[in-house]
Order: structure tokens, then sequence, then C-alpha cells
């Protein structure tokens, strides 16, 4: 896939069990990524929809991935894209194994067979100033209403663990939180129902977009905190409303496998992309 801003911008959608991504491969011809742009693009009615934006740049490694939210903000890391696009970059170069690099640092994707895809995406920060907490705390119990865990993956996390995972009133619920002033950079946020010692029931609010269907570093994040807080072993299955994905927390960071879909290839006209200058 090229890039031609000139005459539009070609463009990629895929989804990891539903977190939908709309994908710019930028390596041969670079492209700003304005908020505004991001937010145009977001936009499910007047645009083409997504949970997150990520666009491929050449780098040190195989290839560098940037992130946007649907609000036009950035991340540092993204799970279920770097997922997805690390399968499409496999089948491209027909490799089995890929090194990325993103904001939150160096990242190795890996064909685990049966069409699944793992990415390892580094090791959890646990301190309250690496998370970032507003001030320091222990990060296992917080001291909101419920006692979250505050975790890091390259962005914020926090970690409920509640009875039913279905009777949470998730848009309201996540959408306080978020905001929440321990938090100086906001925070995504799960509730979690622990269904086995190695099963998880979890649902996600991400910064930025909203209810997602699932979230690759929000499922890490949660794996990381109920393996802190005793009631899971390391390495978990996690059920999220669009699938299910798999973490393993090694000595190595944690490894997240599951299935990706490539959706469709498409193009931004010209005339789309001058209404959001």
């Amino acid at each position: 896939m090229n890039t031609k801003t000139s005459s539009g911008l070609p463009f990629m959608k895929m989804h990891g069990l539903g977190n939908d991504f709309v994908v710019v491969d930028a390596r041969l011809h670079p492209v700003e990524i304005t908020p505004a742009l991001a937010r145009g693009i977001a936009h499910r009615q007047f645009g083409m929809g997504f949970d997150q934006l990520t666009v491929i740049e050449n780098g040190t490694a195989d290839a560098h991935l940037t992130f946007y939210n649907a609000d036009g903000s950035t991340s540092a890391a993204c799970g279920n894209a770097t997922r997805c696009i690390a399968r499409w970059l496999m089948d491209e170069s027909d490799k089995a194994e890929l090194h990325l690099t993103t904001d939150r640092g160096d990242l190795f994707a890996r064909d685990a067979g049966r069409g699944l895809t793992s990415v390892n995406m580094g090791h959890p920060q646990l301190l309250w100033n690496e998370i970032p907490l507003a001030e320091e705390m222990d990060t296992l119990e917080l001291p909101i209403e419920g006692a979250p865990t505050a975790t890091g993956m390259g962005n914020p996390h926090c970690t409920f663990f509640v009875e039913d995972a279905e009777q949470v009133r998730l848009e309201e619920f996540g959408g306080r939180l978020e905001h929440h002033p321990l938090y100086p950079e906001r925070t995504n946020v799960q509730v979690a129902q622990l269904v086995a010692p190695d099963h998880l029931r979890m649902r996600v609010w991400e910064r930025g977009v909203g209810i997602t269907l699932a979230s690759g570093s929000s499922s890490c994040a949660t794996a990381v905190a109920a393996a802190r807080r005793g009631l899971t072993g390391r390495k978990v299955q996690i059920e999220l409303d669009g699938g299910t994905l798999w973490i393993d927390w090694r000595e190595d960071g944690v490894w997240m496998t599951g299935k990706t879909m490539h959706v469709a290839n498409g193009v931004f006209t010209s005339e789309f992309l001058a209404s959001l200058r």
C-alpha cells in the first residue's frame, strides 16, 4: 500500500476482536497526522471510524508505529493494533518474527500459528511515577472506592475486580474514572471478573475513545494486576466483548496472543482531507 497524499490518502481497516483501527503506511511517503485529521477520520458517520489510528513509519527496526486515539490524542501503546499490523507486515515480508518500535519502546512480534499473532508488550510499569500517578502510593490498591490496581503498559490503567462485570454501567463508570485526579494523563479503565484461576472476564473503557470491544494493553494490565493480587497465575485467558486474548507475563515481558483481521483497503479522498484542515 503506497501513500500518495496528493491524490488522497490510502489506508487499511483492521480489527483485533472488534477493537478497530485505521492504518496508514507512511514508509514511502511521510504523512502528517494532526489532531483535527485524526478526529475527522475517527467519526463513525462523517469519517471512517476507529478506536485508534496507527501510522507505520520507517525506523531502526522492521517498522515504527505511532498511535492516535479517536479524540486526536496520542498513545504510546496499542496492543491489538500492534498485533494486527505485525500480522500484515509478516505476511508482506514473509517473516515469522518482527522487531517493532513504538513510543512505548521496542516490541517483538511472532507468528503463533493457527492464525494467531503474539506480541511482547514489554515489562509492566508498577511504580507510581512510571504509570504515572499524581503522588507516591502503593499501586496495588489505590485509595479509590473499589480499591483498583494501577498498572502502566506504556499507557496508564486502572483495574477494578468485581463480582459481575456485566452489571457495571461502564459508560458512566469509565467516563468518570478516566479523568480521576490521581491520573494526570487520564487512564484506561477495566472491570474484571474472576471466572477461574486462569480465566478472567473483562470489559474496557479506553482513554480518549470510550467503550471498546477489546483492548490489548488493557488485557495485559489486567492480567498483571490479577497476578499481583494473587487472584490468578501469570498466564490467563481473558474474555472480552469481542473475543479472547491469551496473556502470559514472562520474565522478558507480557506476551499477548490473539486473532487479527485485515478488513479492507481504501483511499480517503482529497475532498474529505481538505474538509478537515
